[in-house]
């Protein structure tokens, strides 16, 4: 298990669609440091937003992907996407200030 402080574990909300669509259900969904666990994750939320309730917390990670980058000099690179970790956080009490009026 890492050793992370709460507001190192908790990276950026993650805005798209779907996500939107989530916060009728009292779902928020946040990119989160990779080796945070579920408890962390529940921990860092309750403590960043104050009066808020984990219910349940999701996680996924999505692995890196092989690219090729162009390069003028050297033609094409390989090269690998970032190594991701989401979190969707379902509260039971309270709400996120952040995701409000959106």
């Amino acid at each position: 298990m890492a050793d992370l402080k709460y507001y190192d574990i908790i990276l950026k909300p993650l805005m798209t669609e779907k996500s939107m669509t989530l916060l009728e259900d009292q779902c928020y969904a946040f990119y989160v440091h990779p080796q945070a666990t579920k408890t962390q994750i529940k921990e860092a939320v309750e403590k960043l937003f104050s009066g808020t309730k984990v219910a349940k917390v999701n996680t996924l990670t999505t692995h890196p992907k092989k690219r090729h980058r162009r390069s003028q000099e050297q033609g094409f690179r390989p090269g690998r996407t970032v190594k991701r970790k989401k979190a969707l956080v379902t509260l039971s009490a309270g709400s996120i200030e952040l995701f409000e009026g959106i």
